[in-house]
């Protein structure tokens, strides 16, 4: 057999270990060949104890417990593959026959017995190797241990890592045995002294647990080590019955079931009025046919944050999001009532069920939404009849939402009282303007403002844009919404003071509104009835739908820039946004979509995608303004890119004309 090189010191020689069966017996072996393990005997909580470790090896240990095995191994999977770790699976040799189970559960390597010492240390090295060559191909980032917390223990002294000592308060990193005993309680104290007793005994490994100063609880892995002694501490977490910590999902970083469970127990004692809403994604399967488990996991994340821009959107802080298990999210609104719910629920359907673009393929999944209002419930009862809601709703073809009241009735037929609300707010200027800076990314001037609306519902208080267009759309007043909004925000611009005289007005159009026949001419007629410039207007083609005739948008568009307009692709870079825009249609701007613009401070391919878009507008002459800007990273590699224009929450989020004053002014 060729010879492997040992492993290398620190993360390199991580290990997780879960085993039913041998846990002591493995971690002296694997000690004795040079790894830091941190192991555990029970499957609950595995996941959260491999992500903490730092780890690059998941090691299960099935021998003689298979089925536990392979709920760990699932329950491990999706960690280590979107982290890149390996998950090494030891088997009986009876267990054999059953090794399709195991890979198909997620496992990259196995073992089976008789092995000896040197096999095993052997798999663990090819193991390693797996691991690092998934850490340098994929763009997700490898599991990373936070913190050092680790010793050495010589002559008497422990020697602490950087980070302990900094966690203890030891200024120069180096204690006594005597001294760190003071440290644990009574005890622990004792709990320590038995684990010391048993590496004097001839043990190679062993571990206690104690309580940290700071809260929670910690294991203690202790190795014998060549003159001396090794420690690692494993951070726990908080203890029972202290404030829960938030955990977060492996995969798309949202909370995870455990952590929502606990929130809703927080908002039951409360007695607040709580919405619920549980997304499950149809059409996945697919995706994981076709392009495998990674391909499935990159369609997760992005509807992740398509769900996570929604609710945002739509209700801003009241909203927060987890991933309760495989394709299903569940979504919760604090002091929310049924119409809030079923405008967040179409707003959520829609972002979803736009079309996902991974070159050169385009895929398009359907959302399933079951809801239910809850006041005071137990989190278990709140959420089995919002599985039960969910349950409804799948049993329909297509699309579907079903929302349940307290007591179980559906008050989604109330579609006509809300589409009477939303004729009566356009009429009684419920639908506010507001408008959001567009700025020179050199000099920092405001050069313009994109208009957008808000709905100042009398009860339900601020309804974002998406929430509002999603009700437009069922009450079929799209148009006649969008035409209100294009005509207040040109009313408005026309009297804004002289200090505004040289800002632009971006002005949003959709693509159905640009196939009707007369749309250039409309639109320049209500421009100049205005009495606001046309050589001060953009219009931003948004992307609800495909733009289908090409030539005849192409033909619109044109004449509108004749008139003296300005025209911008909206939101480019997802959605429906494709590059034979780019080629038939006549445009001034492209709008980077503004999870482009904050994917720039990702990784290196982020960069280039976000870089490749920018050159191509540069190429035609055409200008780019990047959405949605919210750090001064973001802007700083956007401006390295040769970004023109920048708008998002670093400026300022939507204002009002006193606002947009003020700040123009400060500028």
């Amino acid at each position: 057999m060729a010879e492997v090189a040992a492993p290398a010191s620190g993360e390199a020689a991580a290990l997780f270990i879960l085993s039913f069966r041998h846990r002591d017996e493995l971690t002296d072996c694997v000690s004795r060949g040079g790894w830091r393990s941190i192991a555990a005997r029970r499957a609950a909580g595995a996941e959260q104890r491999f992500i903490a470790s730092g780890a690059t090896i998941a090691l299960v240990d099935g021998r003689g417990a298979f089925d536990e095995a392979i709920g760990a191994i699932r329950a491990l999977a999706d960690a280590a593959e979107a982290n890149a770790a390996s998950l090494l699976v030891l088997l009986s040799r009876n267990d054999v026959a059953r090794l399709g189970d195991v890979f198909a559960a997620g496992a990259t390597h196995y073992l089976a017995s008789p092995f000896n010492e040197a096999e095993l240390l052997q798999a663990l090295r090819f193991a390693a190797r797996h691991a690092e060559r998934l850490g340098g191909t994929i763009s997700r980032p490898a599991l990373r241990q936070k913190e050092d917390l680790s010793w050495t223990y010589r002559n008497g002294q422990l020697n602490l890592s950087e980070a302990l000592a900094g966690q203890l308060g030891v200024d120069n990193g180096t204690i006594s045995v005597r001294q760190a005993y003071r440290l644990l309680s009574r005890g622990d104290r004792d709990a320590a002294r038995a684990a010391r007793q048993r590496l004097k005994s001839g043990y190679g490994t062993t571990a206690f647990s104690h309580s940290l100063s700071q809260g929670g609880r910690a294991v203690h892995h202790l190795n014998v080590a060549e003159a001396g002694a090794s420690g690692l501490v494993e951070p726990l977490g908080a203890e029972e019955g202290s404030a829960p910590g938030l955990r977060r999902d492996p995969l798309t970083g949202l909370m995870d079931g455990a952590a929502a469970r606990r929130w809703l127990a927080a908002r039951a004692a409360e007695a607040r009025p709580l919405g619920l809403l549980l997304v499950g994604l149809d059409r996945l399967e697919l995706v994981n046919n076709f392009y495998g488990r990674a391909g499935g996991d990159a369609l997760l994340q992005a509807a992740a944050r398509r769900i996570e821009g929604a609710v945002r959107a739509a209700v801003a802080a009241r909203g927060w999001i987890a991933r309760m298990a495989g394709a299903e999210f569940l979504v919760g609104l604090t002091d929310a009532d049924a119409e809030e719910l079923g405008l967040v629920a179409a707003a959520i359907q829609q972002a979803v069920e736009q079309r996902f673009v991974a070159a050169p393929d385009i895929f398009f999944l359907t959302a399933k939404i079951g809801g239910v209002l809850s006041l005071g419930e137990e989190p278990g009862q709140a959420l089995r009849r919002a599985s039960a809601a969910l349950a409804d709703a799948r049993d329909v073809q297509g699309s579907a939402i079903r929302i349940l009241d307290a007591d179980g009735a559906d008050p989604l037929p109330r579609a006509a009282r809300l589409a009477e609300e939303l004729r009566r707010a356009i009429g009684d200027e419920q639908i506010e303007t507001l408008f959001q800076p567009q700025v020179d990314i050199v000099s920092g001037r405001i050069e313009g403002v994109e208009a957008l609306a808000r709905w100042r519902h009398p009860e339900l208080g601020e309804v974002g844009a998406d929430a509002l267009f999603a009700a437009a759309e069922r009450a079929e007043l799209v148009a006649v919404l969008t035409e209100h909004i294009q005509q207040r925000a040109l009313t408005m611009a026309s009297a804004w003071p002289a200090s505004l005289n040289h800002l632009r007005l971006s002005l949003n159009v959709r693509p159905e509104e640009i196939a009707r026949a007369g749309f250039a001419e409309d639109m320049l007629a209500r421009i100049d009835a205005s009495g606001f410039p046309r050589s001060r207007v953009t219009l931003e083609i948004t992307e609800e739908s495909f733009i289908d005739d090409l030539a005849s948008a192409a033909t619109a568009l044109a004449q509108l820039r004749q008139g003296g307009c300005r025209v911008a692709i909206d939101d480019f870079g997802t959605g429906y946004s494709s590059l034979a825009y780019l080629k038939a249609l006549p445009l001034d701007y492209l709008k980077l979509d503004k999870r482009l613009s904050q994917d720039i401070t990702g990784s290196p391919r982020d960069r280039v995608v976000v870089r490749g878009v920018i050159d191509m507008g540069r190429s035609l002459g055409i200008g780019v303004i990047a959405e949605g800007v919210e750090t001064e990273e973001q802007l700083a590699l956007l401006a390295a890119e040769g970004c023109t224009l920048y708008q998002g929450f670093l400026c300022a989020a939507p204002i009002g004309v006193e606002q947009l004053v003020t700040l123009v002014g400060a500028r």
